[in-house]
């Protein structure tokens, strides 16, 4: 399940929107992410037409199955990677800008050994 960075940071935006506000609209994601409205709007239908979202008649977005499973995978890894940047001494807001970059990048085998470790700074 290979999507671009692009793609995933739509669906974790979708995501954390979602959690924070209860309901996920266009024009939030356009502002959480600095986007025009129309760009996201084509990014919409696109993720509907490929079955990561779905959009009701009021026009509130939610995540499908297949589009949660690469959100939270998204979610984990920006928080987790961030975590381990901070206890290396990290500030907070340099750690989650970096952790941003490397989420979409790293292999799965680098971030298990990654959670591993932060799991132990528990």
């Amino acid at each position: 399940m290979k999507i671009k960075e692009s793609a995933e940071n739509y669906l974790e935006t979708i995501y954390i929107l979602n959690k924070r506000n209860g309901y996920v609209r266009g024009i939030d994601i356009a502002h959480e992410l600095s986007y025009s409205k129309p760009s996201v709007s084509v990014a919409m239908k696109k993720f509907r037409e490929d079955g990561y979202v779905n959009v009701d008649e009021s026009g509130n977005i939610s995540l499908t199955e297949k589009g949660e499973k690469i959100a939270v995978l998204m979610y984990d890894r920006h928080h987790t990677i961030a975590k381990v940047l901070m206890s290396l001494g990290v500030d907070e807001q340099t750690a989650y800008e970096d952790s941003c970059r490397i989420e979409h990048h790293i292999s799965e085998i680098s971030f298990e050994k990654i959670k591993e470790y932060a799991e132990k700074l528990k």
